[in-house]
């Protein structure tokens, strides 16, 4: 049975591995392509392992083969000059912070409420609210798009950071389930000491809640990094234009610029892996620990 169990596990890690390598074959094609020299992207064979210039030459005196090149940064440069990508990353992580803020403050709010709170009809008003995640955001992307225009507040950042202080059901739901999980005596405890309901959701609830806080912060900032339909209806001016426009802009102007257009894409990604990394733990946490009740 041991022999069984191991060789399940072995053949579990291997496929893991195997599928990973199928996922990660596109951000090291784009990687790899962003440091390339133009000269060698019609090498045939295409080399795909960066190295310095006569360890690439030594790989392909020992070889034979042209398996290696010799990086440039010569499209990263390029790439920040022709478009004001410093600016577009300034706009993009204004909108990205203030998106994951306002997810967090509002969403574990009406999760507080849902979860914490009795109070007549809780459950029904629940579910009508899980039930507005079946409504596609096309049905009300024109109704939505003139509403702010009567406000005035087209070509600016309000309709892309204003929503995010107004709940998300799905970010509610995972809220509410984790909260659903915080020991009850803690709550009955605070009450009895005089505290009121703001007092126990931020003293309490939220600080215990580090895992479900992590895993909404980094959807919520996955959905505001990478929104690419939101910017393209509301925004104008140029100066205002996030990553996602301003990748858009440099395709249509510089598409046959393959290394500078992959050299833009790859900063682009960049804080996403950089912020998975570091919340990778939390993250996985927060997601085992948000369905456990219902």
């Amino acid at each position: 049975m041991r022999k069984r169990s191991r060789l399940a596990t072995i053949l579990g890690q291997a496929a893991l591995v195997l599928l990973s390598l199928v996922y990660a074959t596109p951000f090291a094609w784009l990687v790899t392509t962003s440091l390339q020299p133009d000269a060698e992207r019609s090498a045939v064979p295409p080399a795909f392992i960066p190295a310095p210039a006569a360890a690439a030459e030594a790989v392909q005196e020992a070889t034979g083969l042209h398996l290696a090149y010799a990086p440039t940064a010569a499209h990263y440069e390029n790439g920040l000059t022709r478009v004001p990508v410093l600016l577009f990353f300034r706009n993009t992580t204004l909108v990205a912070a203030m998106s994951v803020i306002g997810t967090i403050l509002s969403s574990s709010l009406a999760a507080y409420g849902f979860s914490i709170l009795r109070w007549r009809g809780r459950d029904a008003v629940f579910f009508v609210m899980l039930a507005t995640m079946m409504l596609p955001g096309q049905v009300t992307m024109i109704p939505v798009f003139l509403i702010w225009r009567q406000f005035g507040l087209v070509d600016t950042f309000a309709p892309l950071v204003a929503p995010a202080f107004l709940g998300a059901p799905f970010f509610i739901f995972l809220f509410r389930q984790f909260f659903l999980t915080i020991p009850k005596d803690l709550i009955e405890a605070a009450r009895m000491d005089g505290a009121g309901e703001l007092r126990i959701w931020a003293r309490i609830v939220m600080p215990l809640s580090t895992p479900a806080i992590a895993t909404v912060g980094l959807f919520s900032f996955l959905g505001a990094w990478n929104d690419f339909l939101g910017p393209l209806i509301y925004l104008a001016d140029q100066s205002r234009y996030t990553l996602s426009l301003g990748l858009a802009m440099f395709r249509t102007q510089y598409g046959s610029e393959y290394g500078q257009m992959m050299a833009v894409a790859a900063l682009m990604t960049v804080p996403v892996v950089i912020l998975f990394f570091f919340a990778q733990k939390t993250f996985i946490q927060g997601i085992k620990t948000s369905g456990m009740k219902m």
